[in-house]
């Protein structure tokens, strides 16, 4: 038993004397890596899919690093995500014309080990999570209405409203997802440029994807608009009068009973999206002393 604790202390005195912490800031751009199919593209000729991922974009990040020795460390990270936008649907029809992207704001925490190969050389491979944000769908549509609709309107609302007029709606929708686990590796480079201070270049990989929880339509706008673009009817639908049919918040679930699949239910099957991604970041860190130089002074 003593033995086993001498050798305990021992480790621990070896750790705590070369034991080093160092904080980085980073920023990047990364492209989206195993891309799913997010949406469609319709025109009169043809439909083709979209593929992508929603970890595709800016990101930034700051990390702070524990060092037990020259060669081994823990490293915990904490990051922003503003990401590019993803075309889920764009059509392009006689009388309809419909653009639909989403895009990732999201925050996440990655904890890593860390390896150095040399000086300079070093490799990350961790857990990551998402923390918080969301994935937001931002719609244009526009629908020419008929002849008979664009008459009774007209006279419902004593305006002129001509043949050809149509509905213009602009809505946004916040979609949130579960609790997701995935991993995170790395190789950089570091350069040195004074005692404390160096810089580094890295290559990242996400590998991680999201299950759909809830969403909410956060803005939602309907216009009546003519031929001509003059606006006929301000505010026809907006977030508190939706058209028949359209549900303001969304519950995804993995199993739908028959008393729930009705029209306008709110509850939709649950699907996952994809975030994972290959990025470049380039940062700098700042080394505090280690346990041994502090030491020796």
């Amino acid at each position: 038993m003593k033995h086993s604790i001498i050798v305990v202390l021992a480790l621990l005195l070896s750790l705590t004397s070369y034991a080093q912490f160092q904080v980085s800031a980073s920023g990047g751009y990364a492209i989206g890596s195993a891309g799913m199919k997010i949406g469609e593209i319709q025109t009169v000729n043809k439909t083709e899919n979209t593929y992508g991922s929603y970890g595709e974009g800016l990101n930034t990040q700051i990390r702070g690093t524990y060092f037990f020795n020259d060669t081994f460390g823990a490293d915990l990270s904490l990051g922003y995500l503003h990401g590019d936008d993803q075309t889920v649907s764009e059509i392009n029809a006689p009388g309809v014309e419909v653009d639909a992207v989403a895009r990732a704001r999201a925050f996440g925490a990655a904890l890593s080990l860390v390896y150095k190969f040399n000086n300079n050389v070093y490799g990350r491979l961790g857990a990551l999570v998402k923390l918080g944000g969301k994935t937001e769908a931002v719609a244009y549509q526009n629908m020419v209405m008929s002849d008979d609709q664009a008459a009774g309107l007209s006279q419902a609302y004593g305006t002129d409203i001509p043949s050809g007029s149509s509905f213009e709606t602009n809505f946004v929708e916040d979609y949130h997802g579960q609790f997701p686990l995935g991993f995170v590796a790395a190789i950089g480079y570091e350069y040195p440029i004074s005692t404390n201070f160096s810089v580094f270049a890295e290559a990242e990989y996400y590998g991680i994807s999201l299950k759909r929880k809830d969403s909410e339509i956060v803005e939602f706008n309907t216009d009546i608009v003519r031929p001509d673009g003059t606006t006929a009817v301000q505010g026809f639908y907006s977030l508190n009068n939706l058209p028949e049919g359209t549900n303001r918040t969304t519950t995804y679930v993995d199993e739908i009973a028959p008393e729930d699949n009705y029209e306008g239910s709110s509850k939709e099957l649950a699907v996952k999206v994809p975030y994972s991604s290959f990025g470049i970041n380039f940062g700098i860190t700042y080394k505090f002393k280690s346990a041994s130089a502090a030491t020796t002074r």
